[in-house]
């Protein structure tokens, strides 16, 4: 039996929206953060197919807000699930005065606050082993590709979708795919 299907899933139903907890808020710069969220049960993973995401819902000044996040965790983490997210705050860029209404949502999170969660999310579907499926547009049927080779592009917090298939890869010692990275981002990273 598949261990995938012994474990206890968070994200059974994309449609459905789970309301999680912050447990943990921790500073890594000054406008990057890493939040974690608690699941269900200390047994449960969030699961979350690999190169898909999840997006985060709340009430923002009587509006509802949804923005898609992938997190830096992995099914291997039972009872809890990371996010790596930039702050967008107020006056800082002049092109956005009013900064991100989500990312200083989270960012006024208390420990133990509640946001809902929806997923899993995705057209991009990597099995290991250098097997993944892509659907190329919403609708249209999923193509099985084999890759020996993947190429990744990122700047910036969209590091984080390429650091959930680089840690999956790394992990599984029977994976031989190999990749590469091109990575920017404005400012210096302190990890």
């Amino acid at each position: 039996m598949n261990s995938r299907k012994k474990q206890r899933i968070t994200l059974l139903d994309p449609e459905t929206k789970y309301p999680l907890p912050l447990i943990e808020k921790e500073e890594i710069n000054y406008n990057t953060r890493r939040f974690r969220f608690g699941l269900p049960s200390p047994h449960h993973v969030l699961g979350l197919p690999v190169g898909n995401y999840v997006h985060f819902m709340a009430n923002i000044d009587g509006q509802l807000v949804t923005r898609a996040y992938t997190p830096v965790s992995s099914d291997d983490d039972h009872g809890f699930v990371d996010f790596i997210i930039k702050i967008y705050f107020r006056n800082v860029h002049p092109r956005y005065p009013e900064g991100g209404k989500m990312t200083q949502y989270l960012e006024s999170m208390k420990i133990g606050d509640t946001i809902l969660f929806r997923g899993p999310t995705g057209r991009l579907f990597y099995h290991g082993a250098g097997s993944l499926t892509v659907m190329p547009y919403k609708l249209s049927q999923p193509v099985k590709k084999l890759v020996h080779h993947l190429g990744m592009l990122a700047g910036g917090t969209g590091i984080t979708p390429m650091l959930q298939l680089i840690r999956h890869i790394t992990r599984n010692s029977r994976d031989n795919t190999t990749m590469s990275l091109i990575f920017a981002n404005r400012k210096r990273i302190s990890w």
